[in-house]
């Protein structure tokens, strides 16, 4: 008994070791663990607080779905990159912030939004994207698209993700840019 009680000890403390230094480096960190459909889409809490949604593309025709609640006024960063992976030099997804307030914007047929809400598109810039080391997952990453959007009514938004061209492969979505510590507190045996 006490022997397990001390091997408990011990790696409650590496844990802590671990993950103190690095939470107030990272976004809070969520690995997509099941499909985020419409009906089940990941919900932000705060759309403030900077979180990195890791997730994938793992079908032709798959669109991930993330959810938070808005206020009119509330500016909020959103972004998309691509783990520094062979074979996804090219992928490219797409993401659509979806909501109250926003122009109408004819979404692909695929991509499911509620009635009477409009869209905000935002793709890839062409051209070599820039990248950057990330040292919370000790990954390289390239760059895709990030916009700072201005909501413009309060509410329930989306963003929608995926790919036209029907690749596949890893992204990770970043909503949000006010650092607090957080997230997934299974994050590092997933990675």
């Amino acid at each position: 008994m006490k022997r397990s009680q001390g091997i408990m000890v011990v790696l409650m403390a590496v844990l802590f070791v671990f993950l103190t230094p690095r939470a107030a480096e990272a976004h809070q960190p969520y690995f997509e663990d099941e499909d985020w459909t419409p009906a089940n889409a990941y919900r932000v809490k705060d759309p403030t607080v900077s979180t990195a949604l890791y997730a994938t593309l793992d079908r032709r025709d798959d669109v991930d779905y993330v959810r938070f609640t808005g206020r009119a006024g509330q500016s909020i960063l959103i972004g998309l990159t691509i783990p520094q992976i062979e074979g996804q030099e090219n992928f490219t997804p797409i993401f659509a912030l979806i909501g109250p307030g926003l122009p109408a914007t004819r979404l692909p047929a695929r991509v499911e939004a509620p009635p009477d809400v409009g869209a905000r598109i935002l793709r890839a810039a062409p051209g070599e994207p820039t990248s950057f080391f990330e040292p919370f997952s000790r990954t390289r990453y390239w760059e895709r698209q990030e916009d700072r959007f201005v909501l413009p009514a309060d509410g329930e938004y989306l963003v929608a993700v995926w790919n036209e061209a029907g690749q596949v492969g890893r992204y990770t979505l970043v909503v949000g840019d006010r650092e607090v510590p957080g997230g997934d507190i299974g994050f590092p045996f997933k990675l």
